[in-house]
């Protein structure tokens, strides 16, 4: 396997603030303490949540703590957007894909990060947001990396909280990796509002232990050869051969280093695009 071209970035599409240290994080927190640049486009302020009400104006609170978040995973450019949240599937697929398709030419993504199809949680706003990276994705040929749940973990949190979780047969992940989540739990504390009072979150933590789980979705590709060879480059910067589609997997169980550098990786101030413009928190750095 080839190693990760310098400067390819990965940009993440999800739908809320949290989606990306949530579900995200260790992911992001590994590209970024390996030297990729790494970007977050959120598509609502998710200002809809019942968790965190008491905190005040969820619409300037969760977006601070998107900021915050941001920089402890070492993310370097964020976009927050203004859809509506919890109601993200009626704004047109195609409308949302141009929003990914413009911060995927900004920050010169060669990976799109999203949440696995059936929205992880079975949530359609999440659903959606993958649906957008996608359409985009299909028509400028970048590999889309799936974080997905094993169907273990979510039968576990469905039998016990009654919720919705999708998770995937062992048949249908692609890569099992092993991961710190040092960087993630200090991102997930940033998203106070959310986290606090969120029994579900921690549980699943628990059940994942230090293991993700993650599948390609951009199955249709015309040229194979040369997609795998694009999959294996972004990967590689996470330090982990994934199984590709249509090829055998050589058991591919691997660690995601770099959780541990942050010394090495000087974080600069995060920028959130916010219906009243670009927003800098400068001293929300990390350290």
């Amino acid at each position: 396997m080839g190693s990760h071209a310098e400067g390819s970035p990965v940009l993440a599409v999800c739908a809320h603030p949290d989606d990306e240290s949530f579900g995200l994080g260790a992911a992001l927190a590994a590209f970024a303490g390996r030297g990729t640049p790494t970007a977050v486009l959120c598509l609502t302020h998710g200002a809809a949540s019942s968790l965190g009400t008491s905190h005040g104006d969820l619409h300037q609170i969760r977006a601070a703590e998107l900021a915050a978040a941001a920089a402890e995973l070492g993310v370097g450019d964020v976009e927050l957007l203004d859809y509506p949240d919890g109601a993200l599937t009626q704004v047109p697929v195609e409308l949302l894909s141009g929003h990914v398709q413009q911060a995927a030419r900004r920050v010169k993504a060669r990976l799109l990060l999203v949440f696995d199809e059936g929205g992880i949680t079975g949530h359609p706003d999440h659903q959606q947001a993958t649906r957008a990276a996608r359409l985009f994705a299909g028509r400028s040929g970048l590999p889309v990396l799936a974080w997905a749940v094993d169907q273990q973990v979510a039968a576990t949190l469905n039998a016990a909280f009654g919720t919705s979780f999708v998770g995937r047969p062992a048949d249908q992940i692609d890569c099992r990796i092993e991961v710190d989540r040092q960087r993630q739990l200090s991102a997930i504390t940033c998203h106070a509002s959310q986290a606090q009072d969120n029994p579900v979150l921690w549980r699943r933590l628990e059940l994942q232990g230090t293991r993700e789980v993650f599948r390609w979705l951009d199955r249709a590709d015309e040229n194979q050869g040369r997609a795998s060879a694009r999959r294996k480059d972004a990967l590689a910067a996470t330090g982990a051969a994934c199984a590709l589609p249509g090829e055998r997997s050589a058991g591919c169980h691997h660690g995601l280093s770099g959780h541990d550098e942050r010394g090495r990786n000087a974080r600069g101030p995060v920028s959130v695009n916010t219906p009243g413009g670009i927003k800098v928190y400068p001293g929300l750095q990390g350290g």
